[in-house]
């Protein structure tokens, strides 16, 4: 449900500099490889926005987009903001701003600090922008589902404040609030709540009603770091959880994803970043997967455990000292450096769609159910909620 394909990363450009050839094409192929047909790239300002309908145009069936307002690039609401806020971006502000979302943990430096309010004139003039945009999509045709599967992603997040102050946060989320609330028919919400639980469900309920008895299509709280009581408010007011890398990040992140219910669960990358690492306690399960496959079968999210030849057919310089180790999670698909990019590779630290395997992988370990029942729930409930499979 949740991948920045629009994020120059996957054209082969990093901080502004071309790094190696653009292999997107490459990238949907991997993902279409683990049985990642359907993939939703964020929006998360209007640029980005825009950015994802033309992926979404490019890829017609596979890949839906987001539209909406990142509380990260909401300082648009400011006074200070001197940019129009349609005005487009060179690569290099375009790079600075999908690294808003880079999303595991806080950022405490330097915070924009409240008290210079928000300017509303220019207020009026995002919003109606937004509406423009959203509103002007269309389907391919009358029997194709639209191009727009959500609007946002959109939300509060105290972690990064020196994006955004808190005042203008809560003035962009409300406002888009009422935005969606307006529209007809409504949209399905992509949300993002970091370290702002309070504040995110009473703009909600404010939007919605005390029960979200309001909100047509539902919505899911995307990238879920929370605690289990705030995972299990949002579950009763029938929103779905989004869990990606991060959400795996601790011993505490690992008990909340088990208490979700397969019912209100969802799967995400939030590549490029977001990436299950080895210093994420979620990547034991990773470990004990690849460990108890069978060596002729491989695991979700590895390639097939590589067998050693008979000690007779083994090279004499092979010794100890330079037999290289095998990783505990062996990939699918071969890992390069960017600057030794070769077609039909993933990029090392670049997090792909394809990778969706192991965050299903990690889900079924912890929940203690099959693969292939984790699945069948996060995919029933994103086409419950997501017109991606009409």
């Amino acid at each position: 449900i949740g991948i920045n394909l629009a994020d120059p990363i996957f054209r082969g450009r990093y901080h502004g500099k071309s790094r190696h050839p653009d292999d997107l094409e490459g990238v949907v192929t991997r993902a279409r490889e683990v049985g990642c047909t359907k993939l939703i790239v964020t929006g998360s300002s209007f640029k980005s926005s825009r950015d994802a309908l033309k992926l979404a145009a490019q890829f017609p069936g596979t890949v839906f987009s987001t539209a909406g307002i990142h509380p990260c690039s909401s300082s648009i609401f400011s006074p200070s903001h001197h940019k129009h806020h349609d005005e487009s971006q060179s690569e290099g502000e375009a790079e600075a701003e999908a690294e808003h979302t880079p999303a595991c943990g806080p950022d405490p430096t330097k915070p924009i600090l409240d008290g210079a309010g928000v300017d509303l004139a220019r207020s009026k003039t995002i919003i109606a922008g937004l509406k423009t945009l959203i509103t002007s999509i269309q389907p391919p045709s009358p029997s194709a589902p639209s191009p727009l599967a959500a609007f946002g992603e959109f939300g509060l997040d105290y972690d990064r404040l020196h994006y955004c102050s808190k005042e203008v946060q809560l003035h962009s989320f409300a406002a888009q609030l009422d935005l969606a609330a307006s529209l007809t028919p409504q949209l399905p919400l992509f949300l993002h709540s970091r370290a702002a639980h309070a504040d995110f469900v009473r703009l909600l309920k404010d939007a919605f009603g005390p029960c979200l008895e309001r909100l047509e299509k539902g919505g899911v709280v995307h990238s879920f770091t929370g605690t289990v009581e705030e995972m299990r408010e949002l579950m009763d007011l029938g929103l779905y959880i989004g869990i990606n890398g991060c959400s795996f990040k601790t011993a505490e992140n690992c008990d909340v994803v088990k208490e979700i219910e397969l019912s209100r669960l969802m799967l995400e990358t939030d590549g490029p970043w977001c990436e299950v690492r080895p210093s994420h306690e979620g990547w034991k399960y990773l470990v004990d997967a690849a460990k108890a496959a069978p060596a002729s079968a491989s695991v979700p999210g590895t390639a097939a455990p590589v067998e050693t030849p008979p000690a007779g057919q083994q090279s004499k310089k092979q010794g100890k000292k330079n037999q290289k180790k095998e990783p505990e999670v062996p990939d699918r698909f071969k890992v390069v450096k960017k600057e030794k990019w070769e077609e039909g590779a993933m990029v090392k630290g670049r997090n792909e769609p394809c990778t969706i395997e192991r965050i299903a992988t990690i889900v079924a370990a912890i929940k203690g159910v099959s693969v292939e029942e984790v699945c069948e729930a996060a995919w029933a409930n994103t086409v419950n909620v997501f017109a991606v499979d009409s």
